[in-house]
């Protein structure tokens, strides 16, 4: 591990073991625990994730939260989310499913509901589930792996692709009887401008925290952004940006060696007293304090 820097892991980490299957860089299918990419340390996984527990237990951290997922648990991540392995019990048996958001990109951006889809799943990464939906969940990953085994078919690919769509229709069924009734409309202009807005942020909130920077870069003015944001997400934009300098910043805290002046300095904050008070207003205690913690 690199002391100075969150470690990451993309779908290339797995691909290179013999055990798994996969194309290209785009889709790793396994059902080996010992093949599971993810680490005791915080590291950000740059893939969709999709897992489900068939037999033991298995605690996991999605941004820094502790889930522990048991027997008919479904566990679905998305790029840029840190996780870490916590403990997995020896009985511990599971399906996995990485995709690269890559590929994602090219197979499933005509999903009109992977917004609330994932705004839901992203605060919910562990999900119980019926067996009934386990066993949907198994038959796909059943048939991927029988086509990604296909290496003498030229459209193996296309194939994989047409799958997981409909996977990920079959997954949207399952979290949509679980989530609130007053899930989010479809609004796509806004849900565009919401988009257009974490990815701003995703590229810049080591070196900016301001409303107005965003909105600037979006040719809005700072109101309207957050208007927009708010009645997408149910978040404001200082909400976001805060909330993504924060997970950054824990995550610095605890899976490197990096003194707090210098992870203030990495963030951009004036100071280390300054980058102090930031974080205690947050996360309730000091950086020292949640670094010993």
């Amino acid at each position: 591990m690199n002391n100075n820097t969150i470690s990451k892991i993309d779908i290339t980490s797995a691909s290179k073991i013999d055990e798994v299957d996969y194309i290209e860089n785009d889709f790793v299918i396994f059902d080996d625990k010992s093949n599971i990419p993810v680490t005791h340390y915080p590291s950000r996984i740059n893939a969709v994730v999709i897992a489900v527990c068939l037999e033991g237990t298995f605690r996991v951290g999605v941004n820094l939260q502790e889930h522990e997922m048991t027997k008919n648990t479904l566990l679905l991540t998305f790029p840029e989310q840190i996780l870490q392995s916590v403990e997995r019990s020896s009985d511990f048996s599971g399906l996995f499913i990485v995709i690269s958001p890559t590929f994602i990109d090219r197979s499933l951006n005509t999903l009109k509901e992977i917004l609330p889809f994932m705004f839901y799943a992203k605060d919910n990464p562990c999900m119980s589930i019926t067996p009934a939906e386990v066993e949907i969940i198994k038959e796909y990953h059943s048939m991927l792996w029988r086509k990604v085994k296909m290496t003498n078919n030229p459209f193996r690919s296309e194939i994989t692709k047409g799958l997981l769509f409909s996977l990920f229709y079959e997954i949207y069924n399952v979290i949509n009887h679980q989530m609130p009734l007053h899930s989010l409309p479809t609004k796509s202009r806004k849900e565009e401008l919401f988009k257009l807005f974490m990815k701003e942020v995703a590229d810049n909130y080591k070196q900016e925290r301001s409303v107005s920077f965003y909105a600037n870069k979006l040719c809005l003015t700072s109101k309207h952004l957050s208007g927009v944001v708010k009645e997408v997400s149910g978040k404001t934009a200082g909400e976001w940006i805060d909330s993504i300098v924060i997970l950054e910043a824990r995550a610095l805290l605890k899976s490197t060696e990096m003194s707090i002046q210098e992870i203030a300095e990495m963030l951009n904050f004036a100071n280390q007293s300054f980058f102090g008070k930031y974080f205690k207003q947050y996360v309730g205690v000091s950086p020292k304090q949640y670094r010993k913690s």
